[in-house]
C-alpha cells in the first residue's frame, strides 16, 4: 500500500506504520585513538564508532598466532569501512594497501604452520584437509617432524 508521498506502509498489529529508513552518520575523525589491543577487544579503532551493546566490552584477547591474523584482518576491515565514506583519503588508502599486503603475508604464514584458515585456503591443495585438526580458531602447535 502507498500513500500520497509514495512511501510504502506495512501492517503491524493494530495499526500501520512506515517502513524504517536506515541512517548511518558520517564518521568525524580518521585518527584512531585506541591502542591495537584495546581496539581489537572493543571492535573498532575509532572511539566515535564505539557503541558496545548494553555497554558490554569484550575482554582482551590472548596473544596467539591466530590473534595476529585476526588483528590484521580487523584493521584492514576497519580501514575498508572508513574508505567507504572517505574514498578520497589517500593516506587511509595507502595504509589500507599496506594492511592488505600484511594480511596476505600473515595468512600465508599461518597456513604454512597450522593449516587452512578458511575454505579458500584449500585452493591448490593435494587433498581435502579442511576437517583435519587443528581448526583455525583452535590454538595449538603442530608437532615438528
Amino acid at each position: 500500500m502507498k500513500n500520497e508521498n509514495n512511501f510504502r506502509y506495512g501492517t503491524l498489529p493494530g495499526s500501520t506504520a512506515p517502513l524504517a529508513v536506515a541512517y548511518v552518520p558520517m564518521q568525524v575523525s580518521a585518527v584512531p585513538a585506541y591502542e591495537s589491543e584495546e581496539a581489537l577487544s572493543r571492535g573498532t579503532l575509532f572511539p566515535g564508532l564505539d557503541l558496545p551493546f548494553m555497554n558490554i566490552v569484550n575482554s582482551k584477547l590472548k596473544s596467539t598466532p591466530m590473534t595476529e591474523v585476526m588483528a590484521i584482518d580487523f584493521v584492514a576491515d576497519e580501514l575498508e569501512l572508513y574508505l567507504d565514506t572517505h574514498a578520497d583519503d589517500k593516506e587511509a588508502f595507502d595504509m589500507y594497501q599496506t594492511f592488505l599486503a600484511l594480511r596476505k603475508e600473515a595468512r600465508c604464514r599461518y597456513k604454512e604452520k597450522y593449516g587452512p584458515i578458511d575454505q579458500s585456503d584449500m585452493l591448490g591443495e593435494d587433498s581435502y584437509t579442511w576437517l583435519k585438526d587443528p581448526w583455525p580458531w583452535e590454538f595449538q602447535y603442530k608437532t615438528e617432524v
